[in-house]
C-alpha cells in the first residue's frame, strides 16, 4: 500500500504523529493509498521551514522565480501522462479530460504567473513640483493555499503559482480526497530544484490540519476554493485576526438560452456546461432556463445529446463520463435526486446509481441526470448538489429569465445563449455574478478577475488580482 508523504523543506516525510487515513479509487470504490493525517507538529516544522526561507525567496530577482517556475511548469508537461492517470486514478475523472484540462491547465497556471512575476508594475503619482508618490508591493511573507479534491492539480497550482510568484513562501493543503498529483508534484518541486521551505505541502483533513493553517498567527494570508460553509467557518477564523482572505466558493450556476442562440451549438455547449467532470465544476450550469418557444425542441436535443455520453471506467480512452469522487458524495447527490421527485421534479433521464462491469463493479457511479417541472423556490434548484444533475425551467421574457438567473444566494458565473448583441449587453449588466460568459462557456483568459459575489465568494484570483493578493502595498512619498 503506497503511503503519501508531507513535503517540506524541500524533503517528503512521514507525519510526525505516524496516522494515517485511507484514500479510495472512485472507480473501484478501494482503497488504494494513504494519506498523512498531519498536525500542528507537521505545521510547526512547515512554517519554521518557510520563516527561514522567506527572506532570500523575497530577495529573489523576479527573473530568478520565473526561470525556477517556468522549469516546473516544463516538469509538469514532460509528467503529464503520469499526472493524468493519477488524477483519474484518485478522482475518477476520465483520463483524457485530465490530460486536456488538468494537466493542461496546471502548467499553463504556473507558466502565467512565471511570466506575470517580470511584468507585474507598481504605481506611481506626481505632484507637480511639489513631490512625488509610487509604490511598493512586497510579498506578505508565508501564506496558506487550500484547494478542493473536484479539479486537484489544477486549483492546486492556480493558487500557490501568484503566491510564489509575488516572492511568498507557501504553506499548501490539498484536499484528502484528491491528494495524490500534489505528492507528485511535490517530487517535481525537488526535480527542477525549488529551494528549501519556499513550498511546504502539508496532507490531511480540514480539522487536522486546515483549521491550524488558518489559524497559526505567522500565517498572513488564506486563499481557500471550496464549499460556502467552509469559506464562511475560514472567514470567522481569518477575520478576526486580520488576515488577507480569498474565498472561492460554490455556485448555483444557471444557463440562459433564447430562441435566436446558434440551436446546434448551444446544445452541445450547454451540455458540457452541465456534465464537464461528473458536474463537479462550480463553474457547471446546472440550472438551464430556456425560453419557451423552443423548450420542447430543446428539451428534446439535449436530452438525446445527454444519453449519448459514454459512462465508465475512468481510465478508458474512449470515457466521456466517469465515477464522483467519493462515496459520501455519491449519496449526497443521489439524495438530491430523491428530493427532486418528492418536490415534484420529473426525471427525464438517468437518476440512478450505475454499475460498470468488470473492476469498476464497485465504483461510485451516477447516472446524468435531467429533471424538468421543478419551481425556482425548491431545495434543488436553490442548494448546491456539485453533481451530475441539472433542471429545466421555461421562461417567457428577459425580464423572467433575469430574475430566475438572480434567484438563489449563489453569484459566482453564468452564461447567455443568444444572437441579439443588445440584448447580451444588458443581460451582461443585470445579471449578478462575477462571471458572465456571452455564447460559451470556461473560455477562459488567466488574466481576467476570477470570483463570485454573494455566497460564491470574496475576493478575486486570476492576473494582477491574484498578484496584488499576494502582496502588500506601500506609499512611498517623497517631496522634492
Amino acid at each position: 500500500m503506497q503511503k503519501i508523504e508531507n513535503y517540506i523543506n524541500g524533503e517528503l516525510i512521514a507525519p510526525q504523529a505516524g496516522k494515517y487515513i485511507d484514500n479510495y479509487e472512485p472507480a473501484t470504490g478501494q482503497v488504494y493509498s494513504l494519506i498523512p493525517e498531519s498536525t500542528d507538529d507537521d505545521l510547526a516544522l512547515a512554517v519554521t521551514a518557510a520563516d527561514n526561507a522567506k527572506e532570500s525567496w523575497a530577495a529573489m530577482s523576479q527573473e530568478q522565480r520565473s526561470n525556477l517556475l517556468l522549469k516546473l511548469a516544463d516538469a509538469i508537461d514532460a509528467a503529464s501522462d503520469e499526472l493524468a492517470k493519477a488524477e483519474a486514478i484518485d478522482n475518477g475523472k476520465p483520463i483524457n479530460f485530465a490530460k486536456a484540462v488538468d494537466c493542461y491547465r496546471s502548467a499553463a497556471n504556473i507558466r502565467f504567473f512565471a511570466n506575470a512575476a517580470t511584468q507585474f508594475a507598481s504605481e506611481s503619482h506626481g505632484m507637480g513640483m511639489v513631490g512625488v508618490n509610487y509604490t511598493l508591493r512586497d510579498p506578505i511573507g508565508i501564506v496558506g493555499c487550500i484547494s478542493p479534491w473536484n479539479l486537484p492539480l489544477y486549483l492546486f497550482t492556480w493558487k500557490i503559482a501568484p503566491a510564489l510568484a509575488t516572492g511568498n513562501c507557501v504553506i499548501a493543503k490539498p484536499s484528502e480526497i484528491t491528494p495524490m498529483t500534489a505528492y507528485l508534484f511535490s517530487k517535481l518541486c525537488i526535480q527542477v530544484g525549488i529551494p528549501k521551505g519556499v513550498i511546504n505541502i502539508l496532507h490531511g483533513t480540514g480539522p487536522s490540519i486546515g483549521g491550524p493553517i488558518v489559524a497559526h498567527p505567522k500565517i498572513k494570508a488564506i486563499s481557500f476554493t471550496g464549499g460556502s460553509a467552509t469559506g464562511k467557518l475560514i472567514a470567522s477564523v481569518a477575520g478576526p485576526a486580520l488576515k488577507k482572505t480569498s474565498l472561492e466558493l460554490g455556485g448555483k450556476n444557471p444557463t440562459l438560452v433564447f430562441a435566436d442562440c446558434d440551436f446546434e451549438e448551444t446544445v452541445s455547449e450547454v451540455a458540457r456546461a452541465a456534465f464537464s467532470n461528473q458536474g463537479q465544476i462550480c463553474l457547471c450550469g446546472s440550472r438551464i432556463y430556456i425560453e419557451r418557444s423552443i423548450y420542447d425542441k430543446f428539451k428534446q436535443a439535449f436530452v438525446e445529446k445527454i444519453s449519448k455520453l459514454r459512462i465508465g471506467d475512468p481510465l478508458e480512452e474512449s470515457i466521456q463520463h466517469g465515477a464522483l469522487v467519493s462515496k459520501p458524495h455519491m449519496e449526497k447527490v443521489l439524495s438530491y435526486i430523491e428530493l427532486a421527485k418528492q418536490e415534484g421534479g420529473e426525471i427525464l433521464l438517468g437518476g440512478k446509481r450505475i454499475s460498470i462491469e468488470g473492476r469498476c463493479k464497485d465504483g461510485y457511479f451516477v447516472e446524468p441526470t435531467i429533471i424538468e417541472n421543478l419551481p425556482l423556490d425548491c431545495r434543488t434548484n436553490q442548494e448546491e448538489i456539485f453533481g451530475p444533475v441539472c433542471t429545466l425551467q421555461p421562461f417567457d421574457s428577459d425580464e423572467e429569465a433575469i430574475a430566475l438567473a438572480n434567484g438563489t444566494e449563489y453569484g459566482l458565473a453564468t452564461s447567455v445563449w443568444s444572437n441579439n448583441l443588445k440584448r447580451c449587453h444588458k443581460m451582461s449588466q443585470a445579471l449578478e455574478f462575477g462571471i458572465v460568459w456571452i455564447n460559451c462557456w470556461l473560455l477562459r483568459d488567466l488574466r481576467t478577475p476570477f470570483g463570485g459575489v454573494k455566497s460564491s465568494g470574496v475576493g478575486r484570483e486570476g492576473g494582477f488580482e491574484a498578484m496584488r493578493f499576494f502582496t502588500e502595498p506601500k506609499n512611498v512619498c517623497i517631496k522634492y
